[in-house]
């Protein structure tokens, strides 16, 4: 029997109860409404343990849902040594968590790192703001940026699988 090894790919932010799970859950739907989702592993995690075992921020879950797409299930978990060998792609939410991935990554994992909003196709933004300590007009924007840039990793792995 042949196993078809799937493309792994990390959403990473740094807390994991906002960005990472959002653009984690975001991903499987879009994934899945392209028949995608049974060649991948997604999964997300933080740079830091804030909240390791905790679901993803209510405020997140709110907005997330209103489009559609349940983070409930979800658990705030941190980046660990053994993702860097796991994962296919690393995706940070931003600049400075993809600074602390390029420093914990072994040399030979780097090329797996990039931005999310890398492959954003509308957007001019580099970098998905955390909305946590801002008004709810930020949680709407985070949807709207992973949004973008999910359609434009969905065309980017479509040659891979």
């Amino acid at each position: 029997m042949t196993t078809e090894k799937k493309l792994a790919i990390l959403f990473v932010c740094m807390g994991n109860i906002c960005r990472s799970p959002t653009a984690e859950g975001v991903f499987r739907a879009r994934a899945s409404a392209a028949g995608l989702e049974q060649s991948l592993l997604l999964d997300s995690a933080g740079t830091h343990a804030y909240h390791v075992g905790e679901p993803p921020d209510a405020r997140s879950q709110e907005f997330a849902a209103k489009r559609g797409i349940d983070l409930s299930k979800q658990r705030a978990r941190k980046v660990v040594a053994g993702d860097f060998a796991r994962f296919d792609l690393l995706l940070a939410m931003d600049k400075h968590n993809l600074a602390m991935l390029e420093t914990i990554c072994p040399a030979a994992h780097r090329h797996k790192l990039a931005l999310m909003m890398s492959y954003a196709r509308h957007s001019d933004a580099d970098e998905v703001p955390d909305p946590y300590y801002g008004g709810t007009r930020g949680f709407d924007l985070v949807l709207d940026y992973i949004e973008d840039a999910s359609d434009g990793l969905i065309e980017a792995i479509k040659g891979r699988l």
